[in-house]
């Protein structure tokens, strides 16, 4: 579940078969926070409501009943009409509106139907709800990047560990030997990369929680994993230890200049846009 916050109103969404579901209710809470249930009910009621709500099922919905969406068409506008959610789905099996039970519950709705509510509340409060919205999704797709490359850094490591077992652990050694030969290989691409062990790094960073590669720019998760893969190869082919820091170092040193002038270009470039 993720929440935005939406003029001083906190709003959850949630994922429901792979579709983001935004809360009606919070939404309400907006226009008042003690009666939720009777806004909702009461947008509900409206017949230009249940026609967006009926023609939106028609075109996302292959199961939506529409002979009960018409029958309540007909009945809307009448004072004595009423209509709650969880009739909406169970009489028309929407799909648009879900109502749940419990502590994280209430009306959720698909994002095109609670924008559609959203400006039923407040013209301008869903315009606010819509950037919040985009903002959110903006960062999770930065994350999405970034997680991307931290787990190409992972699997590429995998390889690299996978080497060093086969091709430098002799079967004599015990398990805490086995575990030095790995440190001393990570290590080693650390000095390649960073120009220091991950040791020297705490030390003058005793302050900040994780490891050096945890502090590592997009770049360098690059760069490190284009290492690993370069490492295990030369593990494989019985290329000495200071050899392989030697020939790592110039290649770290060749990619990060190479990838410094890409980013500083890209920078210029939408400058120039500007």
């Amino acid at each position: 579940m993720s929440k935005i916050n939406v003029e001083g109103t906190e709003i959850n969404i949630q994922i429901i078969d792979k579709k983001e579901y935004i809360s009606l209710t919070d939404i309400a809470k907006h226009k008042d926070k003690k009666r939720t249930d009777y806004i909702i009910s009461n947008w509900l009621r409206n017949r230009n409501t249940i026609e967006f709500l009926g023609f939106w099922e028609m075109i996302n919905n292959h199961d939506f009943n529409p002979i009960e969406f018409d029958g309540f068409r007909k009945k809307a506008g009448l004072n004595s009409f009423i209509l709650t959610s969880k009739q909406w789905i169970g009489k028309t099996n929407a799909m648009g509106l879900v109502s749940k039970s419990g502590r994280y519950g209430g009306t959720f709705a698909h994002k095109d139907i609670a924008f559609e509510f959203a400006s039923w509340i407040s013209v301008e409060f869903k315009l606010y709800l819509i950037k919040e919205f985009q903002r959110l999704k903006d960062q999770e797709q930065k994350q999405l990047g970034w997680d991307i490359k931290r787990n190409l850094a992972k699997i590429n490591y995998r390889i690299h560990t996978d080497a060093i077992k086969e091709n430098l652990i002799p079967k004599e050694l015990n398990k805490n030997e086995i575990n030095n030969i790995y440190a001393n290989e990570a290590e080693v691409l650390n000095m390649a990369l960073f120009g220091k062990t991950s040791k020297e790094w705490r030390e003058q960073n005793n302050s900040k929680r994780g490891n050096i590669r945890d502090y590592a720019n997009i770049s360098q998760l690059v760069c490190l994993s284009n290492l690993e893969n370069l490492n295990a190869h030369f593990i494989t082919e019985g290329l000495e230890q200071p050899k392989r820091l030697e020939k790592l170092n110039k290649i770290a040193i060749s990619q990060m200049k190479l990838l410094s002038e890409k980013h500083t270009s890209k920078l210029l470039g939408d400058k120039k846009k500007v």
